[in-house]
């Protein structure tokens, strides 16, 4: 099964995410299928695909808790 989860990238105590696609049981810092778009906590900046993200959930992949509310926030429908 896949999931819409949130990869961390940055320097220390910078931290950045790029929300991808990856098998649900995978490591957090493992291969993914595609990457969507990222996320900047610090800046508050988001830039998914909404239109990805929606094909991805309509193949099954479900996105986590945070995904979920990142995706509301920028306007795309998460399920």
């Amino acid at each position: 099964m896949l999931a819409i989860k949130l990869k961390r990238v940055g320097k220390k105590r910078q931290p950045s995410y790029r929300v991808v696609v990856q098998p649900k049981r995978s490591k957090v810092r493992g291969n993914y299928v595609e990457d969507l778009g990222w996320y900047n906590p610090t800046t508050k900046e988001i830039k998914i695909s909404a239109v990805r993200a929606a094909h991805w959930i309509k193949c099954g992949a479900q996105p986590t808790a945070t995904v979920s509310n990142l995706l509301k926030k920028q306007g795309a429908k998460a399920k």
